[in-house]
């Protein structure tokens, strides 16, 4: 199933995309959170589409897309997971997963501007891999792991390398920003994506290619994470991972390059759709 959320920021509602049709399930589903994952309503939602298909509506042409899910717990990412992304940085390849954190405010729609933060010159794009939680999970074991993810969504790890870089602390306060975690445009569960290890990802910056990669060259994989932070923190159903990006962020060219107001960002991965993101800058 690819499951969607759709509607005006406060007020989104649950959809799933069949046969290329988008369709309204917000009469049946409460929304696709904690709660909808924890007591199985991936199955539950199976089922419906059974009975209800035919009586389901369309959304209409023009509705924003949101986040595929709401907001969860928390959304953890993984730093430096692509070695050629590591090297652009100038950082060394890790030899356990690097952690860091998005605040849960981050989360955003997948055609929803990007915010460049007050006092940033240095907003940076990250095309990811994100995965979600499907049942709450401890000391995972990683033969185990892929029974405890729900599917897989596309995520802009939007960063801005001053804050997070040269301000000292914590990575987090550069990755937090309102509009810096833009989720979807649907979450495709785990038997709509034949071999996560295995997708074409790519991002372009005002028409030009700058990242161009696959989810093959990533260090650590799915399982690996999922089974690695199960042994540090509880995953509940709704938490989102995002696995790592590929070389070719703003901070890896010579000068570095980084949004300004205008700039359009694209982005895909291969069976998880499209994001298109407009930089504006931050207005009180």
């Amino acid at each position: 199933m690819k499951l969607f959320r759709f509607g005006e920021v406060g007020n989104e509602k649950p959809g799933v995309i069949l046969e290329e049709k988008w369709l309204d399930v917000s009469a049946y589903i409460q929304d696709y959170n904690e709660a909808f994952f924890e007591n199985d309503g991936l199955d539950k939602l199976s089922l419906l589409l059974v009975e209800k298909q035919n009586e389901l509506a369309e959304i209409p042409a023009g509705v924003r897309i949101a986040s595929c899910v709401p907001r969860p717990s928390k959304i953890v990412c993984i730093g430096l997971n692509f070695a050629d992304h590591a090297r652009e940085t100038g950082a060394a390849i890790p030899a356990e997963p690097i952690i860091f954190f998005k605040a849960t405010t981050a989360l955003s729609g997948p055609n929803d501007d990007i915010i460049i933060p007050k006092n940033s010159v240095k907003t940076d794009w990250e095309v990811e891999l994100a995965l979600v939680i499907g049942k709450k999970a401890q000391y995972v074991d990683e033969a185990d792991a892929m029974n405890y993810v729900a599917g897989y969504c596309l995520h802009n790890d939007v960063s801005e390398r001053e804050f997070q870089i040269e301000r000292g602390g914590n990575w987090s306060k550069g990755k937090g920003c309102d509009s810096f975690a833009p989720l979807g445009p649907f979450l495709a569960t785990t038997e709509e994506i034949e071999d996560e290890n295995n997708l074409k990802m790519w991002l372009s910056v005002n028409g030009k290619m700058v990242q161009n990669s696959n989810t093959d060259q990533l260090i650590f994989k799915v399982p690996a994470l999922v089974s690695y932070l199960s042994q540090f923190m509880t995953l509940v159903p709704g938490d989102v991972i995002s696995t790592g990006t590929p070389p070719g962020v703003g901070l890896g060219f010579n000068p570095p390059v980084f949004l300004k107001e205008g700039d359009v960002v694209e982005l895909g991965i291969e069976g998880l759709g499209t994001q298109k993101q407009t930089a504006k800058n931050w207005k009180a």
